[in-house]
């Protein structure tokens, strides 16, 4: 077994070393996840409300620009599905409303000016990264962040299944889309819902398929739903307007079921679009900048988070810098018509799988989408909206899946509670109220548990010094997620900065919520990482809300 140095000096770097010792690995990883990111960017976008190619805009300009600014190593940026919701309420507040019938000179008036959202939100993240800002992603409660990403998945569903189906000029409120479910799959259009239904199936049984046999585990579902699609797209010569009969009922198909693409090489730059910033004029485009930067930085931020824990490496991202570089990305996407991005989870998880060593793998995964959108925009638009939408469909699966629930309730009713809270918030307001909605809910429950409210944004510590080497932290009244930020703070400086070992001691606290039991797990490896020791007691006579290792501790004595 190799030692603590040898793993050390193995571990890959993002520097001009990095590039030449590890360019197979990295430049594999980046084609693979090329293959991954293509329709998902195309879908994407127009699922915002932009046009097909700004959604490959973003994956470029993040790719290339993010791998030179931040030192996050195995995080892939461009746009994700968590950001659908926003930027199309943003397109449809300025009066647009995307693809759908046409993009319009209206529709593209709309989206100029969600570009100068973009810019405005983007700036806002390069200010907030400099200023240290990127903590901030600590202070929302775990089980409301997943019941906003339960939400976007849903509204996802709802917003897709329509383009799946061929059913023309599908819109409205969440919840108003969800009442015509019954409509839209009674008006579907055969040829298109086909491609559609054959596009999802493949998506939800490709993992299982892919178990069979070595050879297919490489390949991603979306590439073998382009790869079914296309031809069937072709087959029902979607290229050129007709009228079908189906059972007696005709239908009209056209290219206007197809990704509009640029129609020659290097068309792409013909596509380049400019913010409007009188938008910015507009009291109502300042809530959408918000919203762009409060919830584009928190998924952002906590996607990092989460691929550092997945990365082999174990290396950490400086969340300030990250939050600079996707600040810079974003301001650079929306100046010439991209969408905002984010570091996306999901690819950056295939990016590790793939066998990625640098952040350079992000940056080949860029160089192949540049490549790609310039040199055959004729064969992308062969790409029928249909199977572009079923992949959104699976994502949405995914972000709202029912094992989502059941986990959250196995960690605790309470949990449930502010999860549902924050999901139904979201589909009758917006992110922010939802998120909001999600937040009050699990102060309240905390302030019936016996928290103080003095407690409730600041934490009581106790420091004592016990030798050299460590400090013992004695916490009163509670330890919880919205005074985490100035109780992490606390540990941070006295045991990875000073090289203390620390004692935390909880026995005097009334309440220890699940989002700091998790965030201390986090930080207890941190610890270890850095050769000292976090080592976490008094919770003997705290009651656990539930049977997993990560509830919330209630002081109390066991029955």
């Amino acid at each position: 077994m190799a030692s603590d140095t040898t793993i050390k000096e193995q571990v890959p770097l993002g520097n001009a070393a990095g590039f030449s010792n590890y360019f197979k690995e990295d430049i594999l990883s980046g084609f693979l996840v090329f293959l991954i990111a293509l329709p998902l960017c195309l879908g994407i976008s127009l699922a915002c409300g932009y046009p097909a190619i700004a959604g490959i805009f973003t994956a470029i300009v993040g790719a290339i620009l993010s791998t030179f600014i931040s030192n996050s190593e195995m995080t892939i940026k461009g746009p994700a599905a968590g950001l659908i919701v926003i930027a199309i309420g943003c397109v449809e507040a300025f009066g647009g409303d995307g693809a759908i019938g046409g993009f319009t000179e209206t529709d593209m008036a709309a989206y100029k000016m969600a570009l100068a959202v973009g810019v405005a939100a983007a700036v806002l993240q390069i200010f907030c990264g400099f200023l240290r800002a990127g903590i901030l992603a600590e202070f929302f409660p775990l089980s409301a962040v997943h019941g906003m990403l339960a939400a976007i998945g849903v509204i996802i569903i709802v917003k897709q299944v329509p383009i799946a189906l061929g059913v023309r000029g599908a819109k409205g409120e969440p919840l108003e889309m969800m009442k015509e479910m019954p409509h839209y799959f009674s008006e579907f259009n055969p040829e298109i819902a086909l491609v559609g239904g054959v596009s999802l199936l493949i998506m939800f049984l490709w993992p299982w398929l892919k178990r069979l046999h070595a050879v297919l585990k490489p390949i991603p579902a979306p590439l073998v739903v382009l790869m079914v699609a296309v031809p069937l797209g072709m087959v029902f010569d979607l290229q050129h307007t007709h009228i079908y009969s189906f059972h007696g009922h005709k239908y009209q198909v056209g290219e206007e079921y197809l990704v509009a693409m640029p129609n020659q090489v290097f068309g792409m730059f013909d596509d380049i679009a400019y913010p409007d910033f009188s938008a910015l004029q507009q009291p109502m485009a300042w809530k959408w900048v918000f919203m762009f930067f409060i919830i584009g930085s928190l998924e952002s931020l906590l996607s990092a988070k989460a691929v550092d824990l997945l990365d082999p490496w174990k290396r950490k991202t400086n969340l300030n810098r990250d939050l600079i570089a996707v600040g810079a990305g974003n301001l650079v996407s929306a100046l010439i018509g991209g969408l905002p991005m984010i570091s996306e989870i999901v690819r950056s998880k295939a990016n590790i799988d793939n066998g990625a060593r640098t952040r350079f793998a992000d940056f080949w995964h860029g160089v192949f989408l540049l490549l790609c959108v310039a040199l055959i925009p004729t064969i992308l638009h062969l790409i029928p909206l249909a199977a572009l939408a079923a992949m959104l469909v699976y994502t949405g699966f995914r972000l709202t899946h029912p094992t989502e629930f059941l986990h959250v309730l196995n960690i605790g009713k309470e949990q449930l509670l502010i999860f549902v809270s924050t999901l139904v918030g979201v589909l009758a307001t917006d992110l922010l109220i939802g998120i909001g909605i999600g937040v009050a809910v699990k102060l309240a429950i905390h302030l019936i548990n016996g928290v103080p409210i003095r407690s409730l944004f600041k934490p009581y510590l106790d420091v004592e010094m016990q030798g050299e080497a460590t400090v013992r932290i004695n916490a009163r009244y509670s330890a919880i997620f919205s005074n985490w930020i100035l109780f992490r703070k606390q540990l941070v400086e006295l045991g990875l900065n000073e090289k203390k070992n620390v004692i935390l001691d909880l026995a005097q606290t009334k309440l220890v919520d699940h989002s700091v039991m998790e965030k201390l797990q986090e930080i207890q490896t941190d610890f270890t990482q850095a050769g000292v020791e976090l080592q976490v007691v008094g919770l003997e006579n705290h009651i656990s809300l539930s049977n997993h290792s990560l509830a919330a501790r209630k002081l109390g004595k066991p029955a």
